[in-house]
């Protein structure tokens, strides 16, 4: 059973860092391309960043890009996102997902199989 399950969501004051983590099981993990997305209430998800599968490449939105950052420990099924320069509008659920597409020349992730049930994000202002 694939399995994905986030931590390091936190109430953060506006500039200050958090580093999410994903864990994930049940599926050979360096052969998955791997992403975080997020989500506000009412609004849709978005992509943040992702690892495609075929070669490693990395996509990162243009939203967060420069504060955020994706890393991945292959002998531990692990997929982390380091978020600096946090801003009050970063605030969302974070999402860690798997088996997707993630392409950095079309700025496009999509299609994502596996998911995880989210870590809440809130920046203070």
């Amino acid at each position: 059973e694939v399995q994905l399950v986030e931590s390091g969501g936190a109430v953060v004051q506006a500039g200050g860092s958090l580093r999410l983590s994903c864990k994930a099981s049940g599926f050979t993990f360096d052969e998955y391309g791997v992403g975080w997305f997020r989500q506000v209430p009412g609004k849709e998800r978005e992509g943040i960043s992702c690892f495609a599968s075929r070669d490693g490449s990395t996509y990162t939105s243009n939203s967060v890009k420069g504060r955020f950052t994706i890393s991945r420990d292959n002998a531990e099924n692990m997929v982390y996102l380091q978020m600096d320069s946090l801003k009050p509008e970063d605030t969302a659920l974070y999402y860690c997902a798997a088996d997707g597409l993630c392409s950095r020349t079309a700025r496009l992730m999509s299609d994502y199989a596996y998911w995880g049930q989210g870590t809440q994000v809130t920046v203070s202002s």
